[in-house]
């Protein structure tokens, strides 16, 4: 194998020691993190989000070129695209539409994926190559296909990984159908999230074969690392979910912001109003990461929801029925019981207030006590035993 010599740099040197403490980065994953560096596949002008302000900055290679390469071997995720493509200028754009992940996400997935000599991957959303790059260290480039949807980023990807002696097999297409004239693979995984797991990916992976792509609701941008085993007959994968994340979505399955005012349409005083007994922490939870946001989002299907800003020690939290012009608000507050309103033929703080009731009832389980399961018919999530399922 040749690629490139590279720097050991001890700003990279030591992220892997903490990653190697958390048991992110673990010891089979650790000579292919020495040796391809997230820095070699990064584009010369880039937004890593920067934790002080919390919000994505430019950095320029050629302005600054030592904060950003502070910023490519730190703990940080990296927008690499704005809005498709369309953006121009160096400030950030409206949308971020491809990026480089942390690293510690990076090799926690790597990690679930359990790859082993001579198996195959397939890789959907190739990004920047470097996780691809990873793979191809571990398995040699010729097992390794990575497919990319933006054709633009997959040449600049194929560009990277050529220049760096990697020349993974980097296709512009739709990950949505997998790649099935390079079938069956040993491993799939998607570094894009899915609110629905195309059964291509199972269809095209081998029985007993690991898929590993974060996955969510509509309920929100939150998601959750699936790992799923296909089955000995190939025809279903099931598993449980490693821990929370957030990933860009696929692009066949980004999430349609509804339009407020088409769902609310009048005032509120003559809707029927209640309240409820629960707080904005115990709904909410600590972030948007909390478990009981997923397990609200896995029992109240085909709806969003939506935290506005508190004002005057009130916070509203809107929910709008995807299926239809269903809405309800509850209006959390500093003191006193939330108000809730609710209108159209689904009543949506009810359900939601029963999920709620539901995870709190089964001792508050985390992300990793669910499951989901993927047929040729659908999909399925399901609490400690896969027999219990419902449909999401």
């Amino acid at each position: 194998m040749t690629t490139h010599a590279h720097q050991d740099r001890p700003s990279r040197t030591e992220l892997g020691r903490v990653l190697m403490a958390a048991g992110a980065l673990t010891p089979d994953w650790a000579p292919a993190y020495a040796h391809v560096p997230r820095a070699a596949f990064l584009p010369d002008l880039m937004w890593p989000f920067d934790m002080a302000s919390g919000r994505s900055v430019p950095v320029s290679r050629s302005d600054d070129p030592q904060s950003w390469q502070d910023y490519a071997d730190a703990d940080v995720p990296i927008v690499t695209q704005w809005d498709d493509g369309l953006h121009r200028g160096t400030e950030p754009g409206t949308e971020p539409t491809s990026s480089a992940s942390m690293p510690s996400v990076v090799f926690r997935m790597l990690r679930d994926l359990d790859v082993s000599p001579g198996h195959r991957a397939l890789e959907i959303g190739t990004g920047t190559g470097w996780n691809a790059a990873l793979l191809a260290y571990r398995l040699g480039a010729g097992n390794v296909v990575t497919v990319e949807v933006d054709r633009a980023v997959a040449a600049a990807a194929r560009t990277a990984l050529e220049r760096f002696g990697l020349a993974v097999r980097a296709v512009h297409g739709d990950g949505l159908a997998g790649r099935p004239d390079g079938a069956p693979y040993d491993r799939v995984i998607a570094t894009c999230a899915v609110r629905t797991l195309p059964y291509a990916w199972v269809a095209q992976c081998r029985p007993l074969g690991v898929i590993v792509a974060p996955w969510g609701t509509h309920w929100g941008h939150g998601d959750a690392v699936a790992r799923l085993v296909v089955a000995r007959d190939g025809r279903s994968a099931s598993g449980t979910f490693t821990g929370p994340v957030e990933f860009m979505k696929l692009r066949a399955q980004r999430a349609v912001r509804p339009d407020h005012h088409a769902y609310v349409t009048g005032g509120a005083d003559d809707r029927a109003t209640s309240s409820t007994d629960l707080t904005e922490s115990a709904f909410l939870g600590e972030d948007r990461f909390s478990a009981q946001r997923f397990a609200v989002g896995l029992r109240v299907r085909d709806c969003a929801h939506a935290v506005a800003e508190k004002r005057d020690g009130a916070r509203p939290v809107w929910l709008y029925g995807l299926d239809g012009r269903s809405w309800a608000c509850a209006l959390f507050r500093d003191a006193g019981t939330a108000s809730v309103w609710q209108s159209g033929p689904r009543r949506l703080w009810d359900e939601a207030e029963a999920a709620h009731r539901w995870w709190r009832d089964r001792g508050e389980p985390g992300h990793e006590r669910f499951g989901l399961t993927v047929t040729a018919e659908g999909q399925s999530a399901w609490l400690d035993d896969p027999a219990d399922h419902w449909p999401v």
